[in-house]
């Protein structure tokens, strides 16, 4: 009472009253102190003059600038009942106003702090309906202002707020106590942090944590039903930071780990987690920098929250919302390493049976991705390395399984894209990531599944040799494990052979795409050092020319046979290079042990034959290369003909510089298959060699001996062409086609039809081979005539014993193509073998099959491969006619082969004929072999026929093989052939008319016969004699109106021909067509008769045998009519 009492004295004193709460009596109050700006600024407040908000702007300032003395009390105490007036106004107070007065209160604190401090914070605990955001405002500005002084108000600060978060639920007012809370806090921590050294007042910490606490309680008691948005994430933001100062002290932290579960709890709520994320962050800072430990359970949920977000799908997360996340993980990492590493273990194998949840392997991944980003030693207790690569290969492995969905699938592409993209975007400035990746990444280049991440591990490596990091030596041997460091260089599971092994592989398959073949490549270049000291300058010069080819560059994509011939190049060149005979034999027994694990189906299987014979050719230790043979030879299943190539591919790259090695080898296991069968040997060895896989071995031993000629030099073939080569060719054919070749029980319900087919098939290609080979040493080199006599005996024997079951088959093509290649080889053919060998090829190709037989063909399944077969077969024996044809000296084999073809009355089988006759015509054109035109007579008679056959290719046919016999005239007789446009009348062919096709067949019938030489005209009545015989329909009218054509042109110039001519046509008439060919008989009769009459009348009265009607044909009147009527 006392106080109070000198309280009102001084009022008393100073000439003031005490503060009303409502305006009334805003009369002048008389004053003893002299009027000074401040006191005229307060006057027109009072009395409401001018600009509020001005008057209070100009107020301000002069409280600012007054630096000689302080207001008067007096005048203080009734600035601040009018200042807190408009503060506190529920209404009719613009926040303009509002604001100016807040500011007067802050530049008035700076005389009289207390006076200001103790009116807001009446005003804060005051009650009834009053606006108290800009008591808060001023509050916030106070504290930025002068934040010493306040520290002394902070406990009933705190207490006024936490009346204030009983009043206020949501909006503006309740972001602003979050704010002035926050602000507050910071000068809590300060303070708190300073101890003993700070020169602010002191203040207990108990009345502060006190306090504090209080208010964490009422904001959780009273905000945590909040249904905004915003209003939930400044809640979460107040609490983190109370949180922050409650923890730096033992007492309260019980407490906080209660609390703490709610805010995780409404964290996992919260839809947009942008800004909850920073709360975290911001707490578990301060969490780390406290260093206390976090009870377990505590732990768990702070970490079970952060990863639901970043595994939820619901949610969509931005690349900055998902930074924090992982940030806060980090930030777990960092306080917590190892229980941080036993969540994630357990969240990859919670699941053991079907495996994690997609979104949980995704959210890993993203997690390791920014890990590694930031800092690669919170990663250092956790096989991060390992977990990108597992990752990939389980993706992998699950698409490739085929049992997923549309959507599965693509998830698991996508996880896999992410795996090769962490690893591809590796920033090795980071701290800690080379000495976590290198030399690890080396362990993933070898195994096969890891095949897709050789692209990203390239860019890695790319990346560590330009810092200078790829060497063993930075890594520190007791941070790495005893396992990892054995499997390093010279170590059991990578070796520098295994290294190059797999890189060749890859880089060789065709199957891996260029991308993946160029990363290779750039990882053989940037190890070179670890794989062998002497490959540098070659690989440095040579493996870029080979990206160029891969990338197309210098030329154009190269086929996957050309990009393999250059990279085994490169491969031997850089074995030559080497000189290092240990380190080759390493390599080929790498390559051999790769190539017995690999299955039949591995499309990395062709190249590694190729690849371990490329080796084994540079291999100077015999025993080795036979051993390394020997030992596939016996491993490979030659039932796949995908391991017959391969075996063959080994074969004769091995015998490019060892070829005695590999033939010898071939011999020693030629007789181990074949010597012994019908000797004296066990029942057991007997049924093995007897075997089908012993058979199909057989077979493709036939085939790689045909290979490797290829391979011999020319002094190498002559010596062992015949004893070797061929010998064991015959040997193994001799054996493979023994009906005991077979088991008994094979033989008793197996036919040996198809068996015997493929031997066959083998045979020939083998003689194909060896002729060819032989053929490219030079003509110089004569090929031994008893050996070139038994193998035509066996081609022969082969096309007269051809299964004619069967409707097309491979046989006749390949002796076609068997005979092509032994006809190149002196000493040549004689015509009566090469007719004969013709016949039979003819027969089996272009007689057959039967027009039945066609029509059959045509309606089968297989009808596109039977013709297809067929239309090769064609145009293999249209080569063999053109290489005897530069052998022959005459064309006799046209009229014996070819002519029984065209008059034949199967049109397939014409069609066929005439196929050959064009590409042998065109090759007599090109070598211009003038004899052919000796056959144009009848040539021309068995062509013009044609022109109207009823397959529309034949009568186009029929036509080419005309314009080549006019041209091959013109060229003989170097005479201009006038053949006008001959190939614009084929349209006119096409005609589905018979009439037009009958005229246009015609007109071309008078471009040739201007051009007709007459000493060929009884070979022409010859061939059209044969049409009139044996043709039927529109052929037998096409080759009257020829007949008819070349009558009228040359007429005048046939007399010494008649005689025959008459003969001719005597011989027609025992089996012509009376109805269809009588208007061209009384025709010619009457052309004959009209300019050769003696003759013609004396011949036919003349003949042997004169038939009836070729007499009255001769002496009708119609033939005196017509004959009157020619000219």
């Amino acid at each position: 009472m006392e106080r109070l009492r000198a309280l009102r004295g001084l009022f008393a004193c100073v000439g003031c009253k005490p503060r009303c709460t409502r305006r009334r009596g805003r009369g002048r109050v008389a004053s003893p102190v002299p009027a000074c700006a401040a006191t005229s600024l307060l006057q027109r407040l009072q009395d409401q003059e001018g600009d509020r908000a001005q008057v209070y702007y100009e107020l301000e300032s002069v409280l600012w600038e007054d630096d000689d003395g302080r207001p008067p009390c007096g005048v203080v105490n009734r600035l601040l009942a009018e200042v807190s007036q408009d503060l506190t106004a529920a209404q009719g107070v613009t926040d303009s106003v509002r604001t100016a007065a807040s500011n007067v209160l802050v530049a008035l604190a700076r005389t009289h702090f207390s006076l200001v401090m103790a009116e807001l914070q009446g005003q804060l605990k005051a009650a009834g309906e009053m606006s108290k955001e800009f008591v808060l405002i001023t509050l916030s500005k106070l504290f930025s202002s002068y934040a010493p002084q306040c520290i002394s108000y902070m406990r009933l600060t705190l207490a006024g707020l936490c009346s204030m978060v009983g009043q206020v639920k949501s909006g503006r007012s309740l972001h602003i106590v979050c704010t002035v809370v926050k602000q507050w806090l910071e000068g809590v921590k300060v303070h708190l942090c300073s101890g003993e050294r700070c020169s602010w007042p002191a203040m207990g910490k108990e009345q502060i944590y006190k306090s504090l606490s209080q208010l964490f309680f009422t904001v959780l008691r009273n905000w945590q039903d909040c249904k905004e948005e915003k209003d939930k994430q400044a809640v979460l933001e107040v609490v983190t930071a109370m949180m922050t100062v409650l923890l730096q002290e033992e007492l309260p932290r019980e407490h906080v780990w209660e609390q703490l579960l709610q805010l995780v709890h409404s964290y996992q709520e919260v839809q947009d987690t942008c800004r909850g994320n920073k709360s975290l962050t911001i707490f578990l800072e301060a969490l780390e920098g406290v260093q206390s430990v976090i009870p377990k359970d505590k732990f768990l949920a702070i970490t079970s929250a952060v990863f639901y977000q970043l595994s939820d799908d619901s949610k969509q997360h931005s690349e900055a919302d998902r930074a924090e996340l992982t940030h806060c993980i980090l930030l777990q990492a960092r306080i917590c390493p190892e229980e941080t590493v036993l969540f994630l273990q357990a969240q990859l194998g919670g699941e053991r049976e079907a495996g994690p949840r997609m979104q949980v392997r995704r959210a890993v991944m993203h997690l390791v991705r920014d890990l590694l980003g930031v800092n690669a030693w919170s990663c250092s207790a956790w096989d991060v390395v390992g977990h990108i690569f597992s990752e990939f290969s389980r993706t992998t492995e699950r698409r490739a399984a085929g049992t997923l969905s549309v959507q599965e699938a693509q998830e698991e592409g996508a996880l896999q894209e992410l795996c090769m993209d962490i690893l591809g975007s590796l920033d090795f400035s980071v701290r800690g990531v080379t000495k976590l990746f290198w030399p690890r990444l080396l362990l993933y280049v070898v195994p096969a599944q890891y095949t897709g991440m050789l692209i990203p591990i390239s860019r890695c490596v790319q990346t560590l040799a330009e810092r200078g990091d790829l060497t063993v030596q930075e890594i520190d041997p007791e941070e790495l494990d005893p396992h990892f460091l054995s499997s390093m260089f010279q170590g059991p599971l990578l070796t520098p052979q295994t290294l190059l092994a797999r890189l060749l592989v890859v880089a060789g398959s065709p199957f891996a795409g260029s991308e993946l073949q160029a990363a290779a490549l750039m990882l053989m270049q940037h190890l070179h050092s670890k794989i062998h000291r002497a490959v540098g300058a070659t690989w440095a010069a040579e493996i870029p020319l080979l990206l160029r080819c891969l990338e197309g560059k210098d030329e154009s994509v190269p086929s996957s046979a050309e990009w393999e011939h250059r990279l085994l190049k490169f491969l031997r060149a850089s074995l030559d290079t080497m000189e290092d005979e240990a380190w080759t034999k390493g390599l080929s027994c790498e390559l051999s042990q790769w190539l017995s694990s690999s299955p039949s189906s591995s499309g990395e299987k062709s190249f590694l034959y190729k690849a371990l014979g490329t080796v084994l050719g540079a291999c100077q230790e015999v025993l080795h290369v036979q051993e390394k043979l020997l030992q596939h030879l016996e491993e490979a299943n030659m039932e796949k003909p995908s391991e017959v190539q391969g075996m063959i591919s080994l074969l004769s790259h091995a015998a490019e510089s060892n070829f005695h090695t590999v033939l010898d080898t071939l011999t020693m296991f030629v007789s181990r298959l074949c010597t012994g069968r019908n000797g004296r040997i066990s029942r057991q060895k007997k049924m093995e060699l007897n075997s089908t896989r012993a058979c199909d071995t057989r077979r493709a031993l036939i085939l790689a001996h045909g290979s490797l000629a290829f391979k011999a030099s020319k002094e190498q073939l002559l010596a062992h062409l015949e004893g070797d080569i061929v010998g064991n060719i015959l040997l193994l054919y001799s054996c493979s086609c023994r009906p005991s070749a077979l088991p008994t029980v094979k033989r008793m319900f197996s036919s040996l039809g198809p068996q015997n087919l493929q031997n066959k098939l083998a045979l020939l290609q083998s003689i194909t081979d060896v002729s060819s080979a032989f053929h490219a040493v030079g003509d110089s080199a004569c090929f031994n005539p008893s050996l070139k006599g038994k193998l035509l005996e066996i081609l022969t024997d082969l096309l007269k014993k051809y299964y004619l079951g069967t409707p097309v088959s491979p046989v006749p093509l390949q002796v076609v193509l068997a005979l092509e290649q032994l006809s190149k080889l002196k000493p040549f053919l004689g015509s009566k073998d090469m007719c004969d060998i013709l016949f039979l090829c003819c027969k089996n190709i272009v007689t057959h099959p039967s027009a039945e037989m066609m029509l059959k063909i045509r309606k089968s399944k297989q009808a596109a491969q039977y013709l297809q077969l067929q239309q090769t077969s064609l145009k293999a024996l249209g080569r063999l006619m053109v290489v005897l044809l530069e052998t022959e000296t005459t064309c006799g084999f046209f009229q014996n082969i070819v002519h029984r073809a065209m008059t034949s009355d199967n049109m397939w089988e014409r069609k066929r004929a005439l196929q050959t006759c064009s590409q042998l015509l065109a090759a007599c054109e090109e070598l211009q072999r003038g004899d052919a035109c000796k056959l144009f007579g009848s040539l021309v008679g068995l062509l013009a026929p044609l022109t109207c056959d009823p397959m529309p290719t034949s009568r186009q046919l029929a036509v080419t093989c005309l314009s080549s016999l006019l041209r091959i005239q013109a060229k003989a007789t170097n005479k201009v052939v006038k053949t006008g446009d001959i190939r614009s009348l084929c349209e006119g062919l096409n005609d589905c008319s018979t009439i037009s096709q009958l005229e246009t067949s015609s007109k071309i019938s008078r471009i040739v016969c201007r051009n007709f030489p007459l000493e060929r005209t009884i070979d022409f009545m010859m061939a059209i004699k044969d049409t009139f015989q044996k043709a039927k329909g529109m052929r037998v009218r096409a080759a009257g109106k020829w007949l008819i054509t070349f009558l009228q042109m040359h007429r005048e110039d046939i007399r010494q021909d008649v005689p025959l001519m008459v003969c001719i046509l005597h011989g027609c008439t025992s089996s012509m067509q009376q109805s269809m060919l009588m208007p061209f008989l009384c025709q010619v009769v009457a052309i004959l008769t009209h300019c050769h009459t003696e003759v013609s009348i004396d011949n036919f009265f003349w003949l042997p045998e004169p038939t009836d009607r070729l007499y009255d044909a001769a002496s009708s009147p119609s033939v005196w009519k017509i004959s009157s009527g020619v000219e």
